[in-house]
Protein backbone atom coordinates (compact mmCIF):
# COMPACT_ATOMS: atom_id res chain seq x y z
CA UNK A 1 0.00 0.00 0.00
CA UNK A 2 1.37 3.28 -0.75
CA UNK A 3 0.28 6.25 0.76
CA UNK A 4 1.16 9.81 -0.17
CA UNK A 5 0.95 12.50 2.11
CA UNK A 6 0.54 16.16 0.71
CA UNK A 7 1.39 18.71 3.43
CA UNK A 8 1.74 22.85 2.70
CA UNK A 9 3.46 23.65 5.39
CA UNK A 10 5.44 21.22 7.93
CA UNK A 11 6.16 23.70 10.74
CA UNK A 12 4.90 24.04 14.45
CA UNK A 13 2.32 21.27 15.52
CA UNK A 14 2.00 19.68 12.13
CA UNK A 15 5.64 18.81 11.87
CA UNK A 16 4.90 16.84 15.47
CA UNK A 17 1.97 14.89 13.98
CA UNK A 18 4.44 14.42 11.11
CA UNK A 19 7.00 13.12 13.05
CA UNK A 20 4.71 10.78 14.95
CA UNK A 21 3.33 9.18 11.88
CA UNK A 22 6.37 8.77 10.40
CA UNK A 23 7.34 6.44 13.03
CA UNK A 24 3.99 4.31 13.09
CA UNK A 25 4.24 3.94 9.47
CA UNK A 26 7.94 3.18 9.66
CA UNK A 27 7.48 0.26 12.19
CA UNK A 28 6.81 -3.27 10.55
CA UNK A 29 4.90 -4.73 13.60
CA UNK A 30 2.47 -1.89 13.50
CA UNK A 31 1.71 -1.63 9.78
CA UNK A 32 2.17 -4.20 6.82
CA UNK A 33 3.38 -3.43 3.75
CA UNK A 34 3.10 0.64 3.63
CA UNK A 35 5.33 2.72 1.72
CA UNK A 36 4.82 6.58 3.00
CA UNK A 37 5.54 9.37 0.64
CA UNK A 38 5.39 12.94 2.10
CA UNK A 39 5.82 15.92 -0.29
CA UNK A 40 5.86 18.93 1.83
CA UNK A 41 7.51 22.78 1.56
CA UNK A 42 10.26 23.33 3.90
CA UNK A 43 9.61 27.11 3.94
CA UNK A 44 9.68 27.60 7.72
CA UNK A 45 11.85 29.40 9.97
CA UNK A 46 11.57 26.72 12.77
CA UNK A 47 12.66 24.33 11.06
CA UNK A 48 16.56 23.05 10.09
CA UNK A 49 15.51 21.71 6.37
CA UNK A 50 18.68 18.91 7.26
CA UNK A 51 16.80 18.08 10.17
CA UNK A 52 13.91 16.61 8.94
CA UNK A 53 15.63 13.85 7.31
CA UNK A 54 17.19 12.81 10.38
CA UNK A 55 13.62 13.34 12.23
CA UNK A 56 11.84 11.43 10.03
CA UNK A 57 14.13 8.75 9.24
CA UNK A 58 15.27 5.92 6.00
CA UNK A 59 11.59 4.55 5.74
CA UNK A 60 10.02 7.41 4.71
CA UNK A 61 10.14 8.59 1.29
CA UNK A 62 10.44 12.72 1.29
CA UNK A 63 10.00 15.31 -1.76
CA UNK A 64 10.25 18.87 -1.65
CA UNK A 65 7.82 21.11 -3.59
CA UNK A 66 7.35 24.73 -3.59
CA UNK A 67 4.11 25.58 -2.19
CA UNK A 68 2.58 29.03 -0.74
CA UNK A 69 0.18 29.61 1.84
CA UNK A 70 -1.72 32.19 0.25
CA UNK A 71 -3.05 32.70 -3.41
CA UNK A 72 -1.15 32.72 -5.97
CA UNK A 73 -2.39 31.88 -9.19
CA UNK A 74 1.01 31.03 -11.23
CA UNK A 75 3.04 29.29 -8.49
CA UNK A 76 -0.22 27.62 -7.39
CA UNK A 77 -0.55 26.08 -11.36
CA UNK A 78 3.13 25.32 -11.19
CA UNK A 79 2.58 23.48 -8.08
CA UNK A 80 0.10 21.70 -8.78
CA UNK A 81 2.19 20.61 -12.49
CA UNK A 82 4.65 19.46 -10.53
CA UNK A 83 2.49 17.10 -8.12
CA UNK A 84 0.57 15.88 -10.43
CA UNK A 85 4.03 14.83 -12.46
CA UNK A 86 4.57 13.57 -8.82
CA UNK A 87 1.37 11.83 -8.22
CA UNK A 88 1.66 9.60 -11.62
CA UNK A 89 5.70 9.05 -11.00
CA UNK A 90 4.57 7.45 -7.47
CA UNK A 91 0.50 5.98 -8.79
CA UNK A 92 -0.24 5.95 -4.58
CA UNK A 93 -3.12 3.46 -2.95
CA UNK A 94 -3.65 6.51 -0.88
CA UNK A 95 -3.55 10.59 -1.29
CA UNK A 96 -3.89 12.30 2.07
CA UNK A 97 -4.40 16.02 2.47
CA UNK A 98 -2.88 18.34 5.34
CA UNK A 99 -4.26 21.92 5.34
CA UNK A 100 -6.87 23.72 3.47
CA UNK A 101 -4.58 25.18 0.77
CA UNK A 102 -2.70 21.86 -0.15
CA UNK A 103 -6.13 20.33 -0.22
CA UNK A 104 -7.13 22.43 -3.04
CA UNK A 105 -4.28 21.67 -5.27
CA UNK A 106 -3.59 18.39 -4.12
CA UNK A 107 -7.57 17.46 -5.02
CA UNK A 108 -6.54 19.44 -8.43
CA UNK A 109 -3.52 17.52 -8.99
CA UNK A 110 -4.75 13.86 -8.29
CA UNK A 111 -7.73 14.87 -10.35
CA UNK A 112 -5.05 15.29 -13.58
CA UNK A 113 -3.11 12.56 -12.21
CA UNK A 114 -6.02 10.93 -14.32
CA UNK A 115 -5.01 7.39 -11.68
CA UNK A 116 -7.47 6.22 -8.95
CA UNK A 117 -7.00 7.12 -5.36
CA UNK A 118 -8.69 6.86 -1.79
CA UNK A 119 -8.52 10.59 -0.95
CA UNK A 120 -8.72 11.89 2.73
CA UNK A 121 -8.14 15.57 3.76
CA UNK A 122 -7.32 16.81 7.14
CA UNK A 123 -7.54 20.55 7.55
CA UNK A 124 -5.83 20.84 11.13
CA UNK A 125 -8.12 24.15 11.55
CA UNK A 126 -10.40 25.07 8.96
CA UNK A 127 -8.93 27.99 6.97
CA UNK A 128 -12.48 30.06 7.35
CA UNK A 129 -11.93 29.56 10.86
CA UNK A 130 -9.17 32.25 11.04
CA UNK A 131 -9.63 35.62 12.44
CA UNK A 132 -7.20 37.75 10.74
CA UNK A 133 -9.60 37.45 7.61
CA UNK A 134 -12.69 39.54 6.47
CA UNK A 135 -15.89 37.57 6.91
CA UNK A 136 -16.50 37.31 3.39
CA UNK A 137 -13.35 35.73 2.81
CA UNK A 138 -14.73 33.01 5.60
CA UNK A 139 -17.42 32.94 3.63
CA UNK A 140 -15.74 32.14 0.11
CA UNK A 141 -12.95 30.05 2.19
CA UNK A 142 -16.21 27.74 3.40
CA UNK A 143 -18.18 27.69 0.41
CA UNK A 144 -14.79 26.52 -1.45
CA UNK A 145 -14.37 23.74 1.02
CA UNK A 146 -17.49 22.17 0.90
CA UNK A 147 -18.14 22.28 -3.32
CA UNK A 148 -14.24 21.29 -3.60
CA UNK A 149 -15.27 18.14 -1.32
CA UNK A 150 -18.36 17.58 -3.10
CA UNK A 151 -16.81 17.92 -6.76
CA UNK A 152 -13.65 15.70 -6.22
CA UNK A 153 -14.89 13.82 -3.57
CA UNK A 154 -13.09 12.08 -0.80
CA UNK A 155 -13.34 11.87 3.17
CA UNK A 156 -11.91 14.42 5.72
CA UNK A 157 -10.06 12.86 8.88
CA UNK A 158 -10.52 15.75 11.68
CA UNK A 159 -8.07 15.56 13.86
CA UNK A 160 -10.27 17.21 17.13
CA UNK A 161 -13.95 16.50 18.24
CA UNK A 162 -15.17 20.44 16.98
CA UNK A 163 -13.60 20.04 13.86
CA UNK A 164 -15.31 16.79 13.17
CA UNK A 165 -18.27 18.21 14.15
CA UNK A 166 -17.85 21.06 11.13
CA UNK A 167 -16.31 18.41 8.93
CA UNK A 168 -19.68 16.32 8.98
CA UNK A 169 -21.78 19.64 7.77
CA UNK A 170 -19.66 20.07 4.74
CA UNK A 171 -19.26 16.48 3.18
CA UNK A 172 -18.43 12.76 4.24
CA UNK A 173 -16.21 12.79 7.58
CA UNK A 174 -14.12 10.75 10.37
CA UNK A 175 -12.34 11.68 13.59
CA UNK A 176 -8.77 10.83 14.28
CA UNK A 177 -7.35 12.68 16.85
CA UNK A 178 -3.87 14.37 16.81
CA UNK A 179 -2.05 12.32 19.43
CA UNK A 180 1.52 12.00 21.04
CA UNK A 181 4.28 9.10 21.72
CA UNK A 182 3.13 9.65 25.65
CA UNK A 183 5.42 7.39 26.74
CA UNK A 184 8.67 9.61 25.21
CA UNK A 185 7.14 12.74 25.97
CA UNK A 186 6.37 12.24 29.93
CA UNK A 187 9.96 10.69 30.52
CA UNK A 188 11.55 14.24 30.30
CA UNK A 189 9.14 15.35 32.86
CA UNK A 190 10.36 17.20 35.87
CA UNK A 191 8.40 18.08 39.05
CA UNK A 192 9.90 21.28 39.14
CA UNK A 193 8.23 24.24 42.02
CA UNK A 194 9.41 27.36 40.48
CA UNK A 195 9.88 30.84 43.04
CA UNK A 196 7.23 32.26 41.33
CA UNK A 197 4.25 31.31 39.59
CA UNK A 198 5.43 30.67 36.04
CA UNK A 199 2.89 31.01 33.45
CA UNK A 200 3.74 29.78 30.19
CA UNK A 201 3.12 29.05 26.33
CA UNK A 202 4.57 26.91 23.60
CA UNK A 203 4.66 28.15 19.62
CA UNK A 204 5.07 30.64 17.18
CA UNK A 205 4.62 34.23 18.30
CA UNK A 206 2.23 34.99 15.07
CA UNK A 207 -1.45 36.74 15.19
CA UNK A 208 -3.03 32.94 15.86
CA UNK A 209 -1.00 32.45 19.02
CA UNK A 210 -2.05 36.36 20.06
CA UNK A 211 0.64 37.10 21.94
CA UNK A 212 -0.92 41.07 22.84
CA UNK A 213 -3.28 38.94 25.13
CA UNK A 214 -0.65 37.30 26.17
CA UNK A 215 0.85 40.69 26.82
CA UNK A 216 -1.84 42.28 28.76
CA UNK A 217 -1.81 38.95 31.29
CA UNK A 218 1.54 39.54 31.76
CA UNK A 219 0.93 43.70 32.62
CA UNK A 220 -2.77 42.51 34.72
CA UNK A 221 -0.31 39.72 37.05
CA UNK A 222 3.17 41.71 37.71
CA UNK A 223 3.67 39.01 40.41
CA UNK A 224 4.04 36.13 38.19
CA UNK A 225 6.81 34.97 35.46
CA UNK A 226 5.63 34.74 32.29
CA UNK A 227 7.63 32.18 29.42
CA UNK A 228 7.16 32.13 25.46
CA UNK A 229 8.83 29.33 24.09
CA UNK A 230 9.17 29.81 20.55
CA UNK A 231 9.82 33.24 18.60
CA UNK A 232 7.95 34.72 15.44
CA UNK A 233 7.56 37.91 13.86
CA UNK A 234 5.11 39.64 16.47
CA UNK A 235 8.04 39.55 19.05
CA UNK A 236 7.84 43.29 19.47
CA UNK A 237 4.04 42.87 21.16
CA UNK A 238 5.32 41.21 24.19
CA UNK A 239 6.74 44.08 25.88
CA UNK A 240 5.58 43.15 29.85
CA UNK A 241 9.09 43.47 31.67
CA UNK A 242 7.77 40.10 33.60
CA UNK A 243 7.78 37.99 29.93
CA UNK A 244 10.96 36.22 28.96
CA UNK A 245 11.18 35.15 25.60
CA UNK A 246 13.59 31.64 24.54
CA UNK A 247 13.73 31.90 21.00
CA UNK A 248 13.83 29.11 18.56
CA UNK A 249 14.58 25.21 19.42
CA UNK A 250 15.83 22.79 16.71
CA UNK A 251 14.84 19.61 19.09
CA UNK A 252 12.15 18.61 21.37
CA UNK A 253 14.38 17.92 24.41
CA UNK A 254 15.48 21.98 24.43
CA UNK A 255 11.43 22.93 24.38
CA UNK A 256 11.10 19.87 26.95
CA UNK A 257 13.69 21.72 29.23
CA UNK A 258 11.54 25.25 29.42
CA UNK A 259 8.03 23.76 29.66
CA UNK A 260 9.80 21.91 32.78
CA UNK A 261 9.94 25.67 34.06
CA UNK A 262 6.09 26.41 33.82
CA UNK A 263 3.92 26.29 36.83
CA UNK A 264 0.41 26.84 34.46
CA UNK A 265 0.07 26.51 30.49
CA UNK A 266 -1.35 29.93 29.73
CA UNK A 267 -2.86 29.57 25.89
CA UNK A 268 -3.86 32.37 24.24
CA UNK A 269 -4.71 31.45 20.69
CA UNK A 270 -7.55 32.71 18.52
CA UNK A 271 -8.36 29.86 16.57
CA UNK A 272 -6.78 26.17 16.54
CA UNK A 273 -7.13 22.83 14.85
CA UNK A 274 -6.04 20.48 17.99
CA UNK A 275 -2.50 21.92 19.09
CA UNK A 276 0.40 19.71 19.96
CA UNK A 277 1.97 21.79 21.76
CA UNK A 278 -1.47 21.62 24.50
CA UNK A 279 -1.54 17.83 24.35
CA UNK A 280 2.50 17.78 25.23
CA UNK A 281 1.46 19.61 28.05
CA UNK A 282 -1.10 17.09 29.07
CA UNK A 283 1.73 15.23 29.22
CA UNK A 284 3.80 17.27 31.52
CA UNK A 285 0.87 16.85 33.93
CA UNK A 286 0.36 20.78 33.31
CA UNK A 287 -3.29 22.93 34.23
CA UNK A 288 -3.77 24.81 31.80
CA UNK A 289 -6.24 27.96 31.26
CA UNK A 290 -7.06 28.25 27.62
CA UNK A 291 -9.17 30.85 25.47
CA UNK A 292 -12.37 29.34 24.97
CA UNK A 293 -12.12 27.76 21.16
CA UNK A 294 -12.00 25.28 19.15
CA UNK A 295 -9.20 23.04 19.47
CA UNK A 296 -8.22 24.08 23.06
CA UNK A 297 -11.87 22.98 24.18
CA UNK A 298 -11.14 19.74 22.72
CA UNK A 299 -8.47 19.42 24.86
CA UNK A 300 -9.15 21.35 28.30
CA UNK A 301 -11.91 20.27 30.77
CA UNK A 302 -13.24 23.29 32.45
CA UNK A 303 -12.58 22.88 35.79
CA UNK A 304 -11.13 19.14 36.01
CA UNK A 305 -7.46 20.13 34.03
CA UNK A 306 -7.97 23.75 33.75
CA UNK A 307 -9.94 26.87 32.96
CA UNK A 308 -11.09 28.35 29.55
CA UNK A 309 -11.87 31.68 29.56
CA UNK A 310 -13.59 34.14 27.10
CA UNK A 311 -13.01 37.54 28.61
CA UNK A 312 -9.59 38.51 30.76
CA UNK A 313 -11.14 39.65 33.76
CA UNK A 314 -11.99 36.02 34.59
CA UNK A 315 -8.32 34.81 34.90
CA UNK A 316 -8.59 36.45 38.30
CA UNK A 317 -10.95 33.72 39.56
CA UNK A 318 -8.77 31.19 38.49
CA UNK A 319 -5.58 31.90 38.38
CA UNK A 320 -6.21 32.31 42.50
CA UNK A 321 -7.06 28.74 42.58
CA UNK A 322 -4.40 27.83 40.91
CA UNK A 323 -1.82 29.72 43.22
CA UNK A 324 -2.17 26.76 45.04
CA UNK A 325 0.31 23.85 44.81
CA UNK A 326 -1.94 21.07 45.60
CA UNK A 327 -4.90 22.08 43.18
CA UNK A 328 -2.00 22.61 39.99
CA UNK A 329 -0.92 18.91 41.37
CA UNK A 330 -4.60 17.72 41.17
CA UNK A 331 -5.14 19.29 38.09
CA UNK A 332 -2.10 18.18 36.50
CA UNK A 333 -2.56 14.71 36.98
CA UNK A 334 -6.33 15.23 35.34
CA UNK A 335 -4.50 16.12 32.36
CA UNK A 336 -2.08 13.24 31.97
CA UNK A 337 -5.15 10.74 32.67
CA UNK A 338 -7.03 12.91 30.03
CA UNK A 339 -4.25 13.24 27.63
CA UNK A 340 -3.65 8.67 28.37
CA UNK A 341 -7.50 7.92 27.28
CA UNK A 342 -8.00 10.87 24.66
CA UNK A 343 -4.40 11.49 22.87
CA UNK A 344 -2.23 8.31 22.36
CA UNK A 345 -0.58 8.36 19.01
CA UNK A 346 0.05 4.54 18.89
CA UNK A 347 -3.97 4.41 19.24
CA UNK A 348 -5.10 7.13 17.02
CA UNK A 349 -2.75 6.19 14.44
CA UNK A 350 -3.99 2.39 14.45
CA UNK A 351 -7.39 3.95 13.88
CA UNK A 352 -5.81 5.78 10.67
CA UNK A 353 -4.17 2.92 9.42
CA UNK A 354 -7.57 1.03 9.72
CA UNK A 355 -9.39 3.66 7.70
CA UNK A 356 -6.55 3.42 4.97
CA UNK A 357 -6.93 -0.59 4.78
CA UNK A 358 -10.67 -0.53 4.87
Amino acid sequence: MKILHIVEALGGGVYTYFKGLSVFFSQDYMVENCDTYIIYNDKRNEILPEKIKEDFGNKVHLIKVDMEKNINPIKDIKSTLKLIKTIRKINPDIIHLHSSKASIIGRWASFFSFKKHKLYYTPHGYSFLREDISNKKKFALKCIEKYTQSIFGGTTIACGDTEFEIAKKLGKAKLVRNGINIEEVSKHYKNNLQEKLTLGIVGRISFQKNPQLFNEIALKFPQYQFLWIGDGELQHLLTAPNIKITGWFHTSEEVYNYLNQIDLFLQTSLWEGLPIALIEALAFRKPIISTNIIGNKDIVEHGKNGFLFQNINELDNYIKKLENSTIRKQMGENSYKICLSKFDNCTNMHELYKLYSS
